[in-house]
C-alpha cells in the first residue's frame, strides 16, 4: 500500500480509536507504569500475503506518536507462519492502547491480499484474464480493501457508482430493455465512461451487442454457455462473467475465454490474518 494515508483513513482509524479507547483504558492504566517502554513484536500465525503494515503503523502513531515501528517484511511479499513482521517501540501502555485496533485493521487487509492471492494463483497461467474485486466491501473499509486486492495481485472494479457506468437487472427494468437502457448511456454518459452492461442470456447478450456496449457481463451463466458467449461475441465487447466464482470454480470460468472475472469473495469473504502482537 503506498506509503501516508488518505483523509479519508485517517478519519477511519479515529473512529475506531474512538470506539475502543475512547473512555480510556482502565486496565492498562491501573497495571501499566507510565514511564514503562516495551517493545512489541508482529508475528504472523499462519502462512500470508503482506498488506497494511503502514496502516498499523498509522494507528499506533495516532495513539501516541512518539511509537517507532520497524518493519521487517516487504509488502506484497508472501510469508510463512512464525516470520517476524514488525517491531514496534514506544511507551508500553501507548503500545497496549493501540494494539487492538492496529491489529484489526493489518487482520483484516492481509486476509484480504492473502485470499486474492489464492484465487489469483488458482488461474491457469495460459488464460489471459483479469480477476477484479467488487463494491462488495465492509462499510468505511473500500480504500483499504481495494488497496489489498491490488497487493494479492486482483485489478480494481468500479471505485464508487460514480466510477463506471454499469447497467444491472433493475436499470434494465427501469429502462424498459437492454438496448434501451445502453442507447442512453451510449448517447448521455460522459464520453471517457465505457458502458457496461449485464446480461443472463443469449438474446440480451445479442441486444447489448447490437447496442455496442463495451463492456458485457454475463451473470451466472454456466461455463458452457459463457463459452458460447466468447465465439459469438468474437472480440467486439470485453467479457465479464459474475457470479459462482469461487476456488473451484474460477479455473474453469477463466478456460472459458472471458477477459474479466469479478470475485466478490476478494473483499466479502476474505478471512482476517491470524497476526499476533507480543510485548516484550
Amino acid at each position: 500500500m503506498k506509503a501516508g494515508t488518505p483523509p479519508t483513513v485517517e478519519q477511519l482509524i479515529d473512529i475506531a480509536l474512538e470506539e475502543d479507547l475512547g473512555r480510556g483504558d482502565v486496565t492498562t492504566r491501573l497495571c501499566v507504569p507510565p514511564a514503562a517502554e516495551s517493545e512489541g513484536r508482529v508475528i504472523a500465525k499462519q502462512n500470508l500475503v503482506v498488506c497494511g503494515l503502514d496502516i498499523f503503523e498509522a494507528v499506533m502513531k495516532r495513539v501516541d506518536h512518539t511509537t517507532v515501528l520497524d518493519i521487517h517484511v516487504e509488502e506484497g511479499a508472501q510469508i510463512e507462519s512464525g516470520t517476524l513482521m514488525a517491531v514496534a517501540k514506544g511507551k508500553t501502555a501507548s503500545l497496549l492502547m493501540a494494539e487492538r485496533v492496529a491489529l484489526n485493521f493489518l487482520q483484516r487487509i492481509c486476509g484480504t491480499a492473502t485470499m486474492t492471492r489464492t484465487f489469483v494463483d488458482a488461474v491457469p497461467n495460459e488464460c489471459c484474464v483479469r480477476l477484479v474485486d467488487t463494491r462488495k466491501t465492509t462499510p468505511g473499509m473500500r480504500y483499504l480493501e481495494r488497496a489489498a486486492v491490488l497487493v494479492g495481485g486482483g485489478n480494481n472494479h468500479r471505485v464508487d457508482l460514480g466510477g463506471g457506468i454499469l447497467i444491472k437487472e433493475n436499470h434494465i427494468r427501469a429502462a424498459g430493455s437492454v438496448t434501451a437502457a445502453v442507447t442512453r448511456c451510449k448517447q448521455n454518459g460522459p464520453h471517457p465512461l465505457a458502458v457496461e452492461v449485464e446480461v443472463t442470456n443469449r438474446k440480451e447478450l445479442q441486444e447489448a451487442l447490437d447496442a455496442n456496449a463495451d463492456i458485457i457481463m454475463l451473470d451466472n451463466m454456466t461455463n458452457d454457455e459463457m463459452a458460447e458467449c466468447v465465439k459469438l461475441v468474437n472480440g467486439k465487447a470485453l467479457l465479464e462473467a459474475s457470479g459462482g466464482v469461487n476456488l473451484k470454480t474460477v479455473a474453469a470460468i477463466a478456460q472459458t475465454g472471458v477477459d474479466i472475472i469479478s470475485v466478490g469473495a476478494f473483499t466479502h469473504s476474505a478471512p482476517s490474518a491470524d497476526i499476533s502482537f507480543l510485548i516484550e
